[in-house]
């Protein structure tokens, strides 16, 4: 099978409209929102997300965040944060519209590289023991768009339908894009903006939390009422709504049965989107 016949069932399902912008809402009023880090130097992480993947640098509030077509990156310091290897989330990515040109720029700049079987795609390691899977889409509208989720699950079933329940997401599956000579399929579910490839994992691995890929997070409409009805089906939260000082944004956390910590907001997006 042709590189291009794995990628780009993927890549059409996932596209968002611009780049300053989150993918539209899903009928549960949830879009793919951030990925949080948590991280030893905030200025080096800058700098990887601004200067080499292409980022944009920017202000909502107290937070400060890098914006890609997709998804916002975020960061806050941590000295005893682990890499998410070993973790239940192990590693997100992105489709790029250049890999010619995005692989020679972290080579340049002396970054480890982990190529894969498809010659279309590699890992680029970010400081902190943070690995980025990133593949190549030529016809893709922007320069570098959010794409996937990659969990090792002990129940792929289960954490479909959590996050079905949860979120509103959709399930489906895909091709591996690594997986050239013997394709194979991986089950997944699917949000608005972002992919979750469920890989099976025989044991149950570590939470994210304390771990440099931190937690995810998904931009809602109406948090509060999001939540009131999730609290009403029996879903406990770690934190509830409350407000970040000095902002509009609203934010409340909780933990899937399998360690992943996920939050929820209301308007993480700048204002000038």
């Amino acid at each position: 099978m042709k590189t291009t016949a794995l990628l780009f069932p993927l890549y059409c399902l996932l596209s968002v409209p611009a780049w300053a912008q989150l993918a539209p809402p899903n009928q549960a009023g949830v879009t793919m929102g951030h990925v949080h880090l948590a991280v030893k130097d905030v200025d080096a992480q800058k700098v990887f997300w601004t200067n080499i993947m292409g980022g944009k640098l920017v202000k909502n509030g107290p937070l400060e965040m890098v914006e890609f077509p997709g998804v916002y990156i975020l960061f806050r310091p941590s000295d005893t944060a682990t890499p998410p290897e070993g973790a239940i989330l192990n590693h997100f990515g992105f489709v790029v519209k250049d890999m010619p040109g995005a692989l020679a720029k972290w080579k340049a700049n002396n970054l480890k590289v982990t190529p894969t079987e498809n010659p279309n795609e590699n890992f680029v390691w970010a400081p902190d023991g943070i690995r980025i899977e990133v593949f190549g889409v030529p016809d893709l509208p922007t320069p570098i768009e959010m794409n996937h989720l990659h969990f090792y699950a002990s129940d792929v079933s289960g954490m479909q339908a959590w996050y079905m329940r949860i979120l509103g997401a959709t399930p489906s599956k895909r091709f591996s894009v690594a997986s050239v000579s013997k394709p194979r399929m991986i089950e997944t579910v699917d949000v608005p903006g972002v992919n979750f490839s469920l890989s099976e994992s025989k044991e149950r691995l570590a939470p994210t939390k304390g771990r440099s890929l931190d937690h995810i997070g998904f931009e809602v409409k109406n948090l509060e009422t999001h939540v009131r009805n999730l609290e009403a089906n029996g879903i406990k939260f770690d934190e509830p709504v409350h407000q970040v000082p000095n902002s509009n944004i609203k934010v409340a956390f909780l933990t899937d049965p399998w360690g992943t910590r996920v939050e929820l907001t209301e308007n993480l997006p700048p204002a000038h989107h």
